[in-house]
């Protein structure tokens, strides 16, 4: 498991290991990741040209502050400039600038300038670092407004973010790639600062030893995807991989319950069974799904998925009442969200596992306001207050237990927003409940491997659907599987 940790955290971590290390070893470090991962845009950039490739005769600039973020940026110019880029800095906030840094920076060549020229084939933002508040200066919007950058690189962290929840307050950097040095920070997946944060390096500086054990965010990968999935052994039996029950659809909606299935059958459970008023549907698309025609019909099963496309109405709520007298852990979405937003009451005696899967409106529904700007802290409180699970949907889906813990999804895109998707996604997550998986575990991976199956399905730029998602959910599975085998 990986994570994101806070400034204070970093800093702490910096301070124990910078005791260890000559002055400056540190901020050395930092520069030359910096400098290589600049070096490599340069010559992706411009290989694509007529001129020659790499950093002889680019044109660089860097908007430099006063703190450590401008001297990573200015050393790592001063690399650059050595390599024969054309670097020109301009101080942004009073002309003040790290004086050790810039005097590296014209020993190599490179230029401090009130303005750089208006084009340049690398912008480096070096303005504001983690002990920043969010905003930019004034001097630092006028240049980026002016600036025509064929690649913008953030140091450390866009500059402008609310490092610690990825709150975009005020103006900030939208950048291409942020380059970052330690750890993850928590606006490098949270919030609106994940879409300005770009594409995420990581340069090992050393930190690792020294940072908390416990992440403020907590970032899940392959690895512990694999750990955590059932591979059925040779003394299983459909039953005993899981069985899962879908309460879905309905006549006017039959789509949410094939979408919903299909989310379940992609998963590891060995059996399907499906409740609802859009049988005829199910068994077309799915035959291998046994279809009954309410849940207390449905026979035993070891997690439900409630909500999707069942309605509001007085028998969708006898549906859910039925669903949640069940022992089984269970996810509600879409539908089940308005109903317990109506009748919070039906889960007051609830007693196993519940994961909510509210969108922004259906979080407002259940909490009485929308989601703030700190999506972490957000997710929590619902969590805390309904004693649940809860994964908010975004741009940069959030998963929150009851006692506080946070994790952020890596692998969420745009492409993902389209009708049905949250079907697929619910259905998928009861299927990894039924396996044996723990709420907090199974959404964390289901989001994952949600968000892989899109990129797959997106690639070569195709308009993507929530059936082609569903498609692609079993080679996401298989892909994740055996990346962590070998």
């Amino acid at each position: 498991m990986d994570g994101a940790w806070t400034a204070a955290a970093v800093r702490r971590a910096e301070a124990q290991l910078m005791a260890t290390l000559p002055p400056g070893t540190l901020m050395q470090r930092a520069a030359a990741g910096l400098a290589a991962e600049c070096a490599a845009l340069l010559k992706e950039q411009r290989s694509t040209r007529t001129e020659r490739a790499g950093v002889y005769g680019a044109t660089v600039t860097v908007l430099a502050g006063p703190g450590d973020n401008g001297g990573d940026a200015l050393f790592a110019a001063a690399r650059l400039a050595r390599r024969g880029a054309r670097v020109f800095a301009v101080p942004v906030m009073g002309g003040r600038v790290h004086p050790v840094a810039a005097a590296a920076l014209t020993r190599a060549g490179g230029r401090l300038v009130a303005e750089s020229p208006r084009r340049c084939d690398l912008l480096l933002d070096g303005v504001l670092g983690i002990g920043g508040r969010p905003g930019l200066p004034g001097r630092a919007i006028d240049q980026l407004a002016r600036l025509d950058a064929g690649t913008v690189v953030a140091v450390d962290v866009p500059s402008g973010v609310d490092v610690d929840t990825g709150a975009v307050p005020a103006s900030a950097v939208t950048a291409d790639t942020t380059v970052a040095f330690g750890s993850r920070k928590p606006c490098h997946v949270l919030g609106r600062a994940a879409l300005l944060t770009g594409r995420l390096v990581l340069v090992d500086i050393g930190l690792g030893p020294h940072l908390d054990p416990n992440p403020a965010v907590r970032v899940a990968g392959e690895t512990d995807i694999a750990q955590w999935w059932h591979r059925p052994g040779p003394d299983d039996d459909k039953y005993t991989r899981g069985v899962v029950g879908v309460a879905a659809g309905s006549d006017r909606y039959p789509g949410a319950a094939v979408l919903a299935t299909a989310g379940a059958l992609a998963g590891p459970a060995g059996y399907v069974r499906y409740a609802g008023g859009a049988s005829d549907a199910v068994r077309r698309s799915h035959p291998e799904v046994v279809c009954t025609p309410t849940v207390k019909e449905a026979g035993r099963v070891q997690a439900w998925l409630a909500g999707p496309g069942f309605g509001t109405d007085e028998a969708a709520l006898g549906e859910l009442r039925s669903v949640l007298v069940s022992p089984a852990p269970v996810v509600l979405d879409a539908d089940a969200l308005t109903l317990i937003g109506e009748y919070p009451s039906v889960l007051s005696r609830r007693e196993a596992p519940v994961v909510l899967t509210p969108h922004d409106r259906e979080y407002e529904r259940l909490y009485g306001s929308p989601p703030s700007e700190d999506r972490g802290a957000a997710a929590a409180a619902l969590a805390k207050r309904l004693n649940c699970t809860v994964l908010l949907k975004g741009h940069h889906t959030v998963v929150a237990s009851s006692d506080g813990a946070v994790w952020a999804n890596p692998t969420g895109r745009p492409q993902l927003a389209t009708a049905g998707s949250g079907d697929v996604l619910a259905g998928f997550m009861a299927s990894l409940l039924a396996s044996g998986m723990d709420g907090v575990r199974a959404a964390v991976a289901a989001a994952f491997l949600h968000g892989r199956a899109g990129g797959a399905a997106a690639a070569g730029h195709r308009t993507v659907t929530a059936s082609d998602v569903a498609r692609a959910l079993p080679g996401a599975v298989g892909e994740v599987l055996t990346a962590a085998r070998s």
